[in-house]
């Protein structure tokens, strides 16, 4: 097998993040010795990720066999989806900004047709329903669990606690045609084609806020695991979690 040598998109800082983490926990259980260092163990598991390689691909490129780089990730995905803000932490975050921004995605995920309760009708295929918060500026600040692609946006929020956080929060909050009926404290475009000007032009301006938030969708698909997941969805959860507090490690200032 050809092995060559790759990069990976991530500041020093999100190795170093992660390679701190590992340490704690490695301290906590003890261990003794391990095929790779820390530090080799950390870089690995930001290439699984961000650069979506399997866990083929990293044991030959590592020199470790599959079922380690299996323990090595699945051990990291645990630390860190321990550190992922709550709804309530984020909601403390979010009192800051001036407003915050509400939106649903659909992680694709590898599932066959049979997989009713994960079939989103919307986006014409099987996926996980993940909702995240976006300040004004496109940052993320919270996702939440993941729920079969099949629930809808709405349905998923109220799940959550979100509209109840939100509307606690007193923030300015705006979101899409799919939050309607959300209630008064979550702002959404009107429906309809033929609108009043007035109702156009509010449509317009509602718009040009919300879309700063597909930045964040942007954020999320930039880590090419999101982009097909191909594993059990009880786990995509945590994945997501663990995502959020590397980008958070990485934009922080």
């Amino acid at each position: 097998m050809l092995v060559y040598p790759s990069s990976i998109d991530l500041s020093s800082r999100t190795l170093r993040h992660l390679t701190e983490q590992l340490i704690i926990r490695q301290q906590e259980i003890g261990t003794r010795w391990r095929r790779l260092p820390v530090g080799r163990q950390a870089l690995l598991v930001l290439a699984h990720p961000r650069c979506g390689d399997t866990y083929t691909q990293l044991a030959s490129g590592f020199g470790i066999g599959v079922a380690t780089v299996y323990r090595y990730i699945r051990e990291a995905i645990e630390v860190l989806a321990a550190l992922a803000p709550t709804l309530a932490k984020a909601m403390g975050t979010a009192q800051t900004k001036a407003f915050v921004i509400l939106d649903g995605t659909l992680l694709p995920i590898d599932r066959i047709a049979a997989d009713t309760p994960h079939y989103s009708g919307k986006h014409k295929r099987h996926g996980m329903n993940v909702q995240v918060l976006t300040d004004p500026f496109g940052r993320l600040l919270w996702a939440s669990p993941a729920l079969p692609g099949s629930t809808h946006d709405l349905t998923a929020a109220r799940s959550h606690g979100i509209v109840d956080a939100l509307a606690a929060a007193g923030l300015k909050r705006w979101a899409d045609k799919a939050y309607q009926g959300a209630g008064r404290h979550i702002r959404v475009p009107f429906r309809g084609r033929r609108l009043k000007r007035w109702k156009r032009q509010h449509n317009s301006s509602h718009a040009k806020i919300r879309c700063v938030g597909e930045q964040a969708m942007a954020t999320l698909k930039g880590w090419r695991l999101l982009r097909k997941l191909r594993r059990s969805t009880n786990r995509i959860t945590d994945i997501v979690k663990a995502i959020l507090v590397l980008h958070h490690a990485a934009t922080r200032g």
